[in-house]
């Protein structure tokens, strides 16, 4: 008992920085989208046929993108749904630069009746990384 009262503040600092890094896990879980890793992506794109929504601006967009991906920014996806509507029932894996703004794209999906959506964790960087293809236009 000595040993809490000479050290509650490293305690209480432990269980703060413990609590900040499952903060972005515990979040994740409550966006919508289940995380899934580039090699995961590659599989759901292969065998489920899902199709891939890019939430970027158009510039970033055009810089390199996953082979076939919708393009929607995060800023215009809630007014943008209807053009969706189609794969509401099917894989929908969402992505963006680093997995932050595909989170939030993941939670306007899933409160727009989407089921089954997925986010790549990491984004189009984890997918480079990965050594994945991406496509640019010129």
């Amino acid at each position: 008992m000595d040993f809490i009262k000479q050290n509650v503040l490293l305690i209480g600092l432990a269980l703060v920085s413990g609590a900040m890094l499952l903060w972005p896990m515990l979040r994740r879980g409550t966006a919508g989208g289940a995380g899934v890793s580039p090699n995961e992506a590659v599989l759901l794109i292969n065998r489920e046929h899902a199709t891939v929504l890019d939430v970027r601006n158009a510039n970033e967009f055009a810089g390199g993108h996953i082979t076939d991906a919708l393009n929607i920014p995060l800023a215009e996806l809630e007014a943008r749904l209807g053009e969706l509507a189609r794969y509401k029932d099917k894989p929908l894996l969402v992505n963006c630069q680093g997995g932050v703004r595909s989170t939030n794209a993941c939670a306007v999906l899933k409160k727009g009746g989407f089921s089954r959506i997925y986010n790549l964790d990491g984004g189009v960087n984890a997918w480079v990384q990965a050594k994945l293809p991406v496509v640019k236009e010129s």
